[in-house]
């Protein structure tokens, strides 16, 4: 049974190149799943097709610490419209941690036209 947990919950995590998550990750990933199966959540439906790319620590302040969480920017979309009401499920779940999530997003190299883009837009760039 347990088992079958960290599998679902290992589905909510997406690294490139088949890189192994960090416990952190794996914390956040069954933090989300949690919320998406636990009945009286109202994010459920939005929450299944949320993934992560990544997630950090952050010492923040005296003592104080954040959790820093990255999504690839393909559900981007998805997690802004819920981004208020999971930042609170996850702030319970990572007791009283700040919960801070960003946008995973590709940058482009200078010879971008091969991707079929006619301008870079400056999200993408490094400068």
């Amino acid at each position: 049974k347990h088992s079958a947990i960290m599998m679902n919950a290992r589905k909510k995590i997406v690294k490139e190149k088949g890189a192994a998550p960090t416990d952190l990750e794996e914390e956040v990933a069954k933090a989300l799943f949690d919320i998406e199966v636990s009945p009286s959540s109202d994010i459920k439906a939005e929450l299944r097709d949320v993934v992560i790319s990544g997630a950090k620590e952050v010492e923040v302040g005296k003592g104080g610490g954040a959790v820093v969480i990255h999504v690839p920017f393909r559900v981007w979309k998805t997690v802004r419209k819920i981004q208020g009401r999971l930042i609170r499920e996850l702030e319970k779940k990572f007791n009283k941690r700040s919960v801070v999530l960003v946008a995973n997003r590709t940058i482009l190299d200078k010879n971008f036209k091969r991707k079929g883009l006619k301008v870079r837009p400056r999200s993408r760039t490094l400068t």
